[in-house]
């Protein structure tokens, strides 16, 4: 048998190029559709006091939709975040600590509808042993006792101050914090007898710290609202966190945090 010619070669290899050319472009996507396909990370807003909370919640999320990553959560006080939120900051998903905190994001048009999603009441935080002796709200008043509250327009103060006038309690506190967490800081640290804050703060601090609840705990409840940004980066991503915080196995994990349901 003759081997072939050269020009049936040189047919066949051009041939063979000419569908190279074209698979390689067939497995080749453009710049534009690789970043059509990727999801920007989800940028969270999260009130101080769902610290601990969210950051678990977002590693469950994540391990459920390693689709959505989840950038480092922003926490501080409701009031604080707000500022920045009218003023245009990126965000996908909003968790305020109480509603009245939300109000000036929908003014501003800046996100729409709410849900709530925990509940949280006030303790008196105390070192442990509680070496005062503190028993109640009335006890606060007295002279002796250094006491921290949070600052009137955040969350936890409105909500401490809600307490204190229902009890009839007068309390000159020695600071008043932008967010719970400092608060928190201060009684663990020793730079004040007493603070009132979440109780899910005193569940978290462990064996830092002792709550007692004031006999009028009720009086004060704080609703927790969550919404996805109308100028959310990332909606869909922002839409299923939101969505998994609601469900049953975001509830479970925000009740082992001492949260109570909507």
């Amino acid at each position: 048998m003759k081997p072939p010619s050269r020009r049936i070669t040189a047919s066949l290899a051009a041939v063979a190029a000419t569908a190279l050319v074209f698979t390689g472009c067939s497995n080749t996507a453009s710049p534009q559709e690789d970043s059509a396909t990727a999801s920007s990370p989800l940028i969270i807003f999260a009130a101080a006091s769902l610290q601990g909370s969210f950051d678990e919640l977002a590693e469950r999320f994540e391990a459920e939709h390693p689709e959505y990553p989840v950038d480092p959560i922003v926490y501080d006080g409701s009031q604080a975040l707000a500022t920045q939120i009218v003023d245009g900051a990126d965000v996908d998903v909003i968790a305020f600590a109480n509603e009245p905190s939300f109000e000036p994001v929908a003014n501003a048009d800046a996100a729409d509808q709410s849900t709530i999603f925990a509940t949280n009441t006030l303790q008196i935080a105390v070192a442990p042993g509680n070496p005062q002796g503190i028993d109640d709200l009335d006890d606060l008043a007295s002279g002796d006792l250094s006491v921290v509250l949070c600052a009137p327009e955040v969350p936890c103060g409105a909500a401490s101050q809600t307490l204190l006038d229902d009890a009839g309690v007068s309390v000159t506190p020695v600071s008043e914090e932008t967010n719970v967490t400092s608060v928190v800081t201060r009684v663990k640290n020793g730079e004040a007898d007493a603070g009132l804050v979440y109780a899910t703060d005193v569940a978290a601090a462990g064996d830092e710290l002792e709550g007692i609840t004031p006999s009028n705990a009720d009086a004060a409840v704080n609703r927790y609202p969550i919404a996805v940004s109308n100028n959310a980066p990332s909606p869909d991503a922002a839409q299923s966190f939101v969505d998994y915080v609601l469900s049953d196995a975001g509830q479970k994990i925000l009740a082992t945090y001492g949260f109570g349901s909507p």
